[in-house]
């Protein structure tokens, strides 16, 4: 088969299976964005480690380099570009029966806009995850070439920080018990301007990742705990 199978690319196919898993079960029915947020923390955990497990291979050939920036990046744009958009979606969609999230209803004869205005925000989220991903391997290929070694600092907000801002979203809903779907989109708007901005972020060392990943947690509890004590 072709392809590479070792330990290095692991958590990136997980991940992968993890925003496949949660876009199939958010359009379940009319929408389920709940079960769906917590597939793309589970994604942001994967990607959280995956590079330093890749590199912990000491003799990765110049092909299985390459194949891991190509892979990553194709993964982070369903994970973090297509998975939050349908997320999304869901929300004005979704079943009560299913979700506790409330209903988007505007209660005018303008509502049929709002499905249309969803959708050229969702499609222009994804194209900007997109151009980010594809300038990031551009970018990074030049820079192994010249430089080599680990990045520090990334040009523009990187797409893996959706899976910490779009669950904050949804626990906001959550804890207010109101609809907060105009409020996802415009975070949707102003995160995917934010991808190919020029603001420089600086990349997390490890105990930068592990206060990520704790951040992640804590949101994952929290929306179990909102989740049970609304059954």
């Amino acid at each position: 088969m072709i392809g590479f199978y070792d330990y290095t690319v692991i958590l990136t196919y997980l991940s992968l299976v993890s925003a496949g898993l949660g876009i199939t079960i958010t359009l379940i029915g009319k929408g389920h964005p709940f079960l769906g947020t917590f597939f793309l923390l589970f994604c942001g955990l994967c990607d959280a480690f995956d590079g330093e497990i890749a590199r912990s291979k000491k003799n990765r050939t110049e092909d299985e380099i390459r194949f891991g920036i190509q892979i990553d990046s194709l993964t982070d744009l369903v994970a973090f570009g297509v998975l939050p958009a349908i997320i999304g979606e869901a929300m004005i969609w979704q079943n009560q029966e299913y979700s506790m999230v409330p209903r988007l209803h505007t209660g005018n004869r303008l509502d049929f806009l709002v499905p249309i205005l969803a959708m050229m925000v969702m499609m222009l989220y994804v194209l900007m995850a997109m151009i980010r991903l594809a300038y990031f391997n551009v970018m990074e290929e030049k820079r192994l070439k010249e430089e080599g070694g680990k990045r520090k600092a990334y040009t523009g907000l990187p797409v893996t920080s959706a899976a910490l801002i779009f669950p904050f979203v949804m626990l906001m809903q959550f804890l207010t018990m109101r609809d907060l779907t105009f409020v996802y989109y415009g975070v949707m708007l102003m995160v995917g301007y934010l991808f190919v901005s020029r603001i420089e972020v600086r990349k997390p060392g490890i105990k930068g990742v592990v206060v990520l990943c704790l951040i992640g947690a804590a949101e994952f509890i929290l929306m179990l705990i909102l989740r049970s004590l609304a059954k």
